[in-house]
Order: C-alpha cells, then sequence, then structure tokens
C-alpha cells in the first residue's frame, strides 16, 4: 500500500508540472489567443501558473480528491456531449415516429443509452454515493425522444439538463470553497511554528521528500522524451545507426528548452549516474558492495554539472542544432565525472584484492575487467571527441579529463601487479613501500604535466586567440586546484617522507645480543626482527615499519613520545700519544703495594665518575668531573682504558646492560658524590676553558685530574 501510495503521489502531480510546461513554451498562450482577448490572456497565465504550483502543493489525498472530481465533471461533460450528438443525428433523420418502430433510429437510441449509463454508474463510483439521480441529468434529451416529444423540442431538453448539471456543479464547488482556505491557514500555520532558519530548512527539506522532486521530475522528463522520440521515428525513414544517435541527442535537445523540462533533464541524468555507480558497485562486490557508501557517489555530483554548464551555457535560448551540439558536449563531461566516480570506487576494491591472500579467481576477474573497461572506454571517448569536434580550449579539458582517468587507472593496475608478485615471494620485500610511493609519485606527475598542458593551451588561446572572461576564470581556478594545490601537496609529502628518513638513518641499530636480549616482535608488524632500530625512549621496531609510521606521525607507536634523534657531533681525531700518555698516567705511583689491595677489594666512588666524566667530554664538550681516586694498580689501569679518547669516525655504543633496562640508557652521568665535586672543584674550574676548545684536550684534564688526586 505504501509503494501504491508513493507511486500516486508522483503520477498525480505530473499533469502540474506538465501545464507549467505548456505554459512556459506558449502553445496554450496561442490556444487561449483565439477565444479571449489580450488584457485577459495575462490574467489567465499568471493564474494557470498559481493554480499549477496550488495543486503541486496539495497533500496526496486531497490531491486525490481532486481528481475524482474533475473526472467526474469529465465524464458528466462526455455526457452531455453525447446526447448532443444524438438529438443532432435525430434532426438530420426527421424520423416522427417512436423510436421502436425504425431499427436505425432504435440502434441509435440503445448506443447513446448505454454510454449514458456507463457514465452514469462512473460517476457514482468515483464519488462513492449510492444516489445515481445526481449525475442522470444527460439521460433527459434520451428520455425526451423515448416519450415521444416532438423533435424541435429535443435541444431545449438538452439544454435544461446543461443547465442542471452546471447548477449541481456550482453547488459541489461552494461547499468545497472553504477547503482551499483551510489549507492554506493549516500551512500557514505550521510555517509560522518553524520560523527559526535551521527549523526552515528543515521544513524545506520534509516538503522536498514528501513531494517526492527528484522522481516527479523524473516522470515528467521520461513521459516527453519517450513521446518526442516516438515522433520523430515516426516522421523519419529508416535510419541509420549514425541517424540514431543524431536522432537520440536530438530528441534530449527538444526536450529541454523549458526550465522544467531542464530540472527533469538534470534530475534524469542524476539517477542514470546513480545507475551507473550502483552496478559499477554490484559487479565488483555483490550485495555487499552497497555497504557504507560514499556520499558523492549518489548521482548528484553529474547532475549539478550538468544543470550549472546548461545555464552557464545559455542552453534554453539555442536552436535545436546548436542546443544538440551543445548537449553532446555536456553529457561527455557528465560521462567523465561518472568515470571518476567509479575509478573512486574501483581502486580500493582492486588494491585490497591485491594486498589480500582472496584466491577466488571470479573477483580478481571481476577487478581487472572493471580496471580494463576503466583504460579502455576513456580513450574511446577522446577519440571520438576528437574526430567529431573542432578542438577549442573546452575539448581540451575534455579530452585532458578522460586522459587522467586513464593514468590513474594504469596506476592502479601497476599496484594491482606488485602486489600480486608480492603474494607469490615467500617472504614480503623490504622496500615495498618506496616502490609503491614511486608508482603513486608517476602517476601524480603525468597528472600534473597533464594540468600543465591544458592551462598553457588555454593561455596561448586567450593570448592569441578570443579573449573571454569565462575562459579566463577557469584557467585561474584550474591553475590553482590542479596546478598549484597539487603542487604544493606532492612537495609536502616528498619532505615528510625525507625527514622520516633521516629519522632513520639517526636513531642507533640494535645489536644481535640486544635482539636476543630483547626476544620480541615488531609492535607494529608483529613479525620476528632480525635487525631493528632503537628509539630514544628504548623500543625496538623494523627500519621499514617506523619508516612508515613516522611518514604519519613523529611519533612512537608505544609510548607517543616524540621521536627525536640524539644529535650528533664529529668524533675528536685519533691521537695515539695522549692514549699512551693516559695509559702511563694511569701507572700507579711506586711504594703502593698497600692501596692495591684496598683499592682491588672496594674501589674509590670517584674512580668510575672520573672515567665518566672524560668519557662525556667528547659526547657532550663538557668538562670532566674530577675525582678523588683510591690508589692501586688495577684501578689505575680501569681508569686509563676507560679514559682513552675513541677512534675517528667511531660512534658510542651505550652499555648493555643500560640498553637493556630501557629509557635508562640515555641518561646523564651519574650524580658525583659531594666529597669529590668539593675535592675536585679547583681542576673542574681550570679544566672548563681547555676542554670546550678540543676534544683532545679532554683526555689530558682527565689525566692531569687521575695524577694530582693519587696518593703520593
Amino acid at each position: 500500500m505504501a509503494r501504491l501510495e508513493a507511486v500516486a503521489n508522483v503520477a498525480l502531480r505530473v499533469p502540474g508540472v506538465v501545464v507549467l510546461d505548456l505554459l512556459y513554451r506558449g502553445d496554450a498562450q496561442a490556444f487561449a489567443e483565439l477565444l479571449l482577448p489580450p488584457q485577459a490572456l495575462g490574467l489567465l497565465f499568471h493564474l494557470g501558473h498559481v493554480l499549477c504550483a496550488v495543486v503541486l502543493l496539495l497533500p496526496v489525498q486531497s490531491l486525490a480528491k481532486l481528481y475524482l472530481h474533475v473526472l467526474t465533471l469529465l465524464l458528466l461533460y462526455m455526457g452531455h456531449q453525447t446526447a448532443r450528438d444524438y438529438i443532432q443525428r435525430e434532426m438530420e433523420y426527421q424520423f416522427r415516429g417512436a423510436v421502436y418502430q425504425d431499427p436505425v433510429a432504435l440502434s441509435r437510441f440503445i448506443t447513446a443509452l448505454t454510454s449514458q449509463v456507463i457514465a452514469c454508474a462512473l460517476c457514482c463510483l468515483l464519488m462513492r454515493t449510492r444516489q445515481p439521480w445526481l449525475f442522470s441529468a444527460p439521460l433527459l434529451p434520451l428520455l425526451a425522444r423515448l416519450s415521444g416529444l416532438p423533435l424541435h423540442a429535443l435541444p431545449m431538453a438538452s439544454i435544461f439538463a446543461m443547465a442542471l448539471t452546471t447548477l449541481q456543479v456550482l453547488y459541489v464547488m461552494a461547499s468545497h470553497i472553504l477547503v482551499p482556505f483551510r489549507l492554506a491557514a493549516a500551512a500557514c500555520r505550521e510555517v509560522a511554528q518553524v520560523l527559526e532558519p535551521y527549523q526552515l530548512m528543515v521544513l524545506g527539506m520534509g516538503l522536498w521528500s514528501r513531494l517526492a522532486v527528484p522522481m516527479l521530475f523524473l516522470f515528467f522528463w521520461l513521459v516527453l522524451f519517450a513521446l518526442q522520440l516516438y515522433s520523430a521515428l515516426a516522421s523519419s525513414g529508416p535510419p541509420t545507426q549514425p541517424g540514431l544517435i543524431f536522432i537520440f541527442l536530438s530528441s534530449v535537445a527538444e526536450c529541454c528548452n523549458t526550465p522544467y523540462s531542464l530540472l527533469g533533464l538534470t534530475f534524469t541524468v542524476s539517477y542514470l549516474a546513480l545507475g551507473m555507480l550502483n552496478l559499477c558497485k554490484f559487479y565488483l562486490g555483490g550485495f555487499g558492495g552497497f555497504q557504507n557508501g560514499n556520499v558523492m557517489h549518489r548521482g548528484v555530483t553529474e547532475g549539478v554539472i550538468l544543470l550549472l554548464l546548461a545555464l552557464q551555457t545559455g542552453v534554453l535560448d539555442l536552436q535545436i542544432l546548436q542546443r544538440t551540439f551543445l548537449l553532446s558536449l555536456i553529457l561527455f563531461i557528465v560521462v567523465t565525472s561518472t568515470l571518476q566516480s567509479m575509478i573512486e570506487i574501483t581502486n580500493p576494491i582492486v588494491l585490497a584484492l591485491g594486498a589480500s591472500r582472496n584466491r577466488s579467481p571470479w573477483k580478481h576477474f571481476r577487478g581487472i575487467t572493471m580496471c580494463l573497461f576503466l583504460l579502455i572506454f576513456p580513450c574511446l571517448m577522446a577519440y571520438k571527441v576528437v574526430c567529431f569536434f573542432h578542438m577549442n580550449f573546452w575539448l581540451v579539458i575534455l579530452v585532458s579529463s578522460c586522459m587522467l582517468t586513464s593514468l590513474q587507472m594504469m596506476g592502479t593496475l601497476f599496484l594491482y601487479a606488485l602486489f600480486m608478485i608480492e603474494l607469490l615471494q615467500e617472504e614480503p620485500l623490504e622496500r615495498m613501500d618506496e616502490v609503491i610511493y614511486a608508482v603513486n609519485a608517476v602517476s601524480r606527475v603525468l597528472e600534473f604535466l597533464v594540468a600543465m598542458c591544458v592551462v598553457g593551451y588555454g593561455t596561448w588561446e586567450l593570448l592569441f586567440g578570443e579573449w573571454s572572461w569565462v575562459g579566463a576564470s577557469v584557467i585561474i581556478v584550474d591553475s590553482y586546484f590542479n596546478i598549484w594545490l597539487r603542487a604544493q601537496s606532492g612537495w609536502k609529502s616528498f619532505l615528510l617522507r625525507h625527514e622520516a628518513a633521516k629519522k632513520i638513518s639517526l636513531l642507533p641499530r640494535a645489536t644481535q645480543g640486544q635482539l636476543q636480549d630483547h626476544n620480541d616482535v615488531c609492535a607494529i608488524c608483529f613479525q620476528g626482527m632480525h635487525m631493528a632500530v632503537i628509539t630514544p625512549c628504548g623500543h625496538f621496531f623494523h627500519d621499514s615499519c617506523l619508516r612508515k609510521w613516522l611518514y604519519v606521525q613523529d611519533t612512537c607507536p608505544m609510548c607517543h613520545q616524540q621521536v627525536k634523534p640524539p644529535a650528533t657531533q664529529d668524533p675528536p681525531p685519533d691521537h695515539p700519544e695522549q692514549d699512551s700518555g693516559a695509559e702511563e698516567a694511569a701507572a700507579p705511583p711506586p711504594g703502593q703495594g698497600k692501596g692495591d689491595d684496598q683499592a682491588t677489594a672496594s674501589p674509590a666512588p670517584g674512580a668510575g665518575q672520573a672515567a665518566e666524566g672524560t668519557e662525556s667530554c667528547w659526547l657532550e664538550q663538557r668538562e670532566p668531573v674530577p675525582a678523588k681516586l683510591g690508589a692501586g694498580h688495577q684501578l689505575m689501569d680501569q681508569a686509563g682504558s676507560r679514559i682513552t679518547s675513541p677512534r675517528q669516525g667511531s660512534t658510542p655504543q651505550p652499555d648493555a646492560r643500560a640498553v637493556m633496562s630501557g629509557p635508562d640508557h640515555f641518561r646523564e652521568p651519574s650524580p658525583v658524590p659531594p666529597e669529590a665535586m668539593s675535592s675536585g672543584a679547583e681542576t673542574s674550574e681550570q679544566s672548563t676553558d681547555s676542554s670546550l676548545k678540543s676534544p683532545a684536550s679532554c683526555d689530558h684534564k682527565a689525566r692531569d685530574s687521575v695524577g694530582s688526586d693519587a696518593p703520593s
């Protein structure tokens, strides 16, 4: 029942749109000029628009009642017209006897009586009444003939019957004259309740849905196009294939010469685009392809493009041939937009098939065939445009759109092939992400070059050809969106990848011992790690996995701390003589035999701190931390080995125990005890300037501090 009501809601409003279209065409005006004076013609023209608008806004129930009354009125008119025809034939036949005495008169009477009875029964059925005498006024002339009234009295009986029917109609109209005012008052009350702007918008959307405006204009235009196409095919001879295309396009052009028919064509194109997109979804993914659809893939974009281009180019004011030519170009643009939407639907599905381990050959066949269609059809369409039309700036834009569509599809097919090749490998390719980025970059560069060619051709035509503000505005908009924004986006993407690669190269690499002690998988891909990098917060990741993560954001995937690699500085040059000197300085002075055992058993707390202070001279360019060293031969050997300067080009590695302890291996050296700081304060002040001059001086200062603090 709901579907029947929806169909009735559309079908009952179509006559109102048809009348509006006829009023705009001027056909009704030309017909009224034969019957009415020019003064009354303008009033009738505006009154017709108002009445049609009111009829379109009526509710379905009121609209159904209105049409029932109109049909009843038409049946009554048909009954009176039948009675008039019967009386005219009787006057011409001039048979003055009884009706049943002449077979011809009897046959004519039975035919007229049957038609009148049927009309009366239909009126009772439409009005849902059991009082047939209310609609029996057209039967009065027949009853007068049957009763034997003279022939010259029959016209008077017909006039009396028509007057009686007129009085009945006036009575019904007078009894329902307040219905339009009641409906208008109810509408005003409803509008008064929603005076806020957002509520008015909601009211407009509800009225749009209640009136089913898209389906209404779609049905109106399809009926109009079917009649026009039938008329064109009936008037022409046997058409050929080019003739059929021209007849089709000319019929479309003939059916969009009014604003109402143009709106109908807009909604028709929108529904056709929606059907094509839904067919593409169903072909690729079956019924599951309709879930989570994009709001832009509903055909609205194509309809808006058609309407804007038609209004911009003035299609309504052109002749039929010019309109046919222009509409063909506009339809080419609409088809290109539809193909672009189909590519947006096809790309993720095909790439998902390539990346997943889906073994269904039917799904892969459907994806590949759709890609081939989207690759070949735009090229064929561009070839037809070049062959049929003379090239200008607008056609160059159209051809470039077709080329961009084919280029995007080529990139999709290439990525699909790469994914399938990767599935055949035993292990995933390490540089797959870089290859995908390179393929996308090549595709974007080609699209950028095509856009540059279009802008260059348009600029050349504006400078040396015909100048127009519309063409200049199109070039400016195209230059901004397709060249400037695209180049800016590509450069930003390149910089992000470059920065991510730079960060990865600066992070320390995990050794095999660290990986064995860590004994975990990568937290991004959940695969085992044979090689890994260590973030400043102490987490282990694959090089490629962390690089992909840093393409998106510069935080750690585990703790979300910002990934900042340690600052790298040039290591100090080699000084072998200082190394040997440091070892000699680390030797214990003579006569220190008893202190050796004490130093070996419990080393002084300042010894390790002196070594750490010496090591930090070339890592952080800080002054060495003086410490009070104990005596002992073994202690001096340890101190001498730790203050040795590193070799040229070497990178200091953190202690394994510090690495395994987590983020603490990036902490500063251990604090120095107060007694060590007090004993070595003077030495620290003296060594500050020299330690900032060169890394090599750190070794000398450390050696001097060790020698001065050693017991005599």
